[in-house]
């Protein structure tokens, strides 16, 4: 067997605390800007971050936190989360981000799951840190992140406060070198189906994912960009941003926990941010606030809308009367989780505007180090031509092999069954048409309750609007519309029914309509049609 001639380069392991050593070298002076639970604005730079992260790795070194020993957080995006992720996973231990927003029980069984060792929370979670914390016997320490003043009145056993466990340690710290293949990252999904499954990303995946997700065709990101993480720290890592920002020297702002369209705007006008990314209600609370208030942005210039598909009517919206270039992205917390992004490409610039916009509205290509196909139902390969749908599965640096403590792949073949269904084009941009427990089954025919939403929510009186498939004897599931209006807007069943069938094929239009004050969320901001399934499936349709 022939050996392969091996290159003469340096060889160091890929590394998430190279990403912070980075910046404070070549970025040093470069702002990190949080909105902090306590009240206020905090300020310093990447120099300071890297030093106090360095002081937080002798800290979770002296209460005995080791290689690959899982440390916990329940917060907000700030500088202290910031810290976090470089400490923990540069010390060679594993940064477990947990959802807050799920219920206290799942929050519980994740911490055990992950068996975390130290939990570090905001002062926001303190009453639901104090609820589970009898049932967490793994967390040896507990950690309120914030200083001595402001410490809670709660009952935890070995309770640490942020500020002196930080400010006691020497900043005389060496990042350790180990396997870039160590796990550096752990995050759960949302669980909407049983138990939530833990995805346990490497340092590897993860500075691959770092560098593919800043390149021009993606997040476009460089040292002359402001970034505005809306996505939350504790949902897939922030889409990487934490990591990007750092890496090519972005001023970073923080929220912290005010996600609200007024406090939004003011701090992308106070610090003249050019790039955010967040989920599609997020960008619909900003956009009532602007037009509630006849507000503009400034500086801020390109938006990522993920975990969910926008709106084209927000899109449009949000380009003609604010400047904003609103980009589709998809991916999935499988997936680190970028999977495409939508950018045009050169042919398309001499396409009309409306030929454009037709292929801004799909969820994108991959970048390099995403792999795409759909399958039927028998996993047959289908054409990429726009039109054919199935199932879609993926494959790449960055995706799962097996899920965290699981006892087999969920591989087939080597690809990862997304649970997505959509088309491919012959340029590789990806539409998704629907998740595949979404999809409304009438008459043996598929219909996307995606598309169907796009349609209403372009109706200037509908605020969110969902579409679930419903009984009906004949068709075995017909489209239900739900819809939440606008505040001070009229509008009805036949007046929003009206606009369908110029859009949309005759048995698609949905069969009727509800409306409702607010829609169902899940964990990460997302619709969830599963409780509106569960919440309207006595609905009778007109006629049935």
């Amino acid at each position: 067997m022939s050996v392969p001639l091996l290159g003469q380069m340096m060889d160091a392991p890929l590394l998430l605390s190279a990403l912070l050593t980075h910046a404070k070298d070549y970025h040093g002076d470069t702002e990190v800007v949080s909105r902090t639970v306590e009240g206020g604005i905090h300020r310093y730079t990447y120099a300071d971050a890297a030093q106090r992260s360095r002081q937080l790795a002798n800290a979770l070194k002296r209460i005995g936190v080791g290689m690959g020993d899982r440390v916990g957080t329940l917060a907000w995006n700030g500088y202290r989360h910031f810290e976090l992720y470089y400490a923990v996973s540069g010390s060679g231990a594993v940064m477990h981000t947990v959802n807050p927003r799920l219920f206290p029980e799942q929050v519980a069984w994740i911490i055990n799951d992950a068996e975390d060792s130290v939990l570090c929370f905001d002062l926001t979670f303190a009453p639901l840190v104090e609820a589970i914390a009898p049932k967490c016997p793994t967390v040896k320490h507990w950690v309120a992140m914030t200083d001595r003043a402001h410490m809670p009145a709660i009952k935890l056993p070995n309770l640490l406060c942020y500020e002196d466990w930080v400010e006691a340690e020497s900043d005389e710290y060496e990042w350790p070198q180990f396997d870039e293949k160590a796990a550096c990252t752990l995050c759960y999904t949302s669980g909407t189906t049983g138990n939530p499954k833990g995805v346990l990303y490497s340092h590897r995946s993860m500075m691959i994912h770092t560098m593919s997700g800043a390149v021009p065709d993606v997040f476009n990101l460089s040292a002359r960009d402001c970034v505005l993480p809306v996505v939350p720290m504790f949902h897939v890592n922030a889409w990487a941003v934490p990591y990007a920002a750092p890496m090519v020297g972005a001023k970073l702002v923080f929220p912290g926990a005010a996600l609200d369209g007024a406090s939004l705007h003011e701090l992308f006008e106070s610090e003249g941010v050019t790039f955010s990314a967040g989920v599609p209600t997020v960008w619909q609370g900003l956009l009532q606030h602007l037009q509630a208030n006849k507000l503009k942005v400034s500086t801020l210039k390109r938006c990522v809308i993920g975990g969910s598909a926008c709106p084209p009517a927000l899109m449009k919206t949000f380009e003609q009367d604010y400047g904003v270039k609103i980009h589709h992205a998809w991916g999935m917390t499988e997936m680190s989780p970028l999977g495409t992004f939508n950018q045009l490409k050169n042919k398309h610039l001499k396409l009309s505007a409306e030929q454009q916009f037709a292929i801004e509205t799909k969820q994108g290509r991959p970048p390099f180090g995403v792999q795409l196909k759909i399958v039927d139902a028998d996993g047959r390969s289908l054409p990429r031509d726009g039109h054919a749908f199935g199932d879609l599965l993926v494959k790449g640096y960055w995706i799962v092999d097996r899920y965290f403590k699981g006892d087999k792949s969920p591989l087939q073949d080597g690809w990862f069954p997304t649970g997505d269904v959509g088309t491919l084009d012959s340029d590789g941009y990806l539409q998704i048409t629907d998740r595949s427990k979404d999809v409304i089954k009438s008459g043996g025919e598929w219909i996307s309750s995606i598309d169907l939403e796009n349609v209403a929510c372009a109706h200037p009186g509908v605020a969110q609007a969902a579409v679930i498939g419903v009984h009906h004897p004949k068709w075995d599931e017909r489209p239900l519309l739900v819809v939440v209006k606008k505040p001070g807007e009229e509008v009805d069943r036949d007046a929003l029914l009206a606009i369908f069938p110029d859009r949309v094929a005759k048995w698609w239009i949905p069969d009727d309509v509800v409306f409702v004050s607010e829609l169902p969320m899940t964990a990460t901001g997302k619709i969830s049609k599963l409780r509106l399934r569960e919440q309207l499936k006595d609905h009778r349709l007109p006629g049935v």
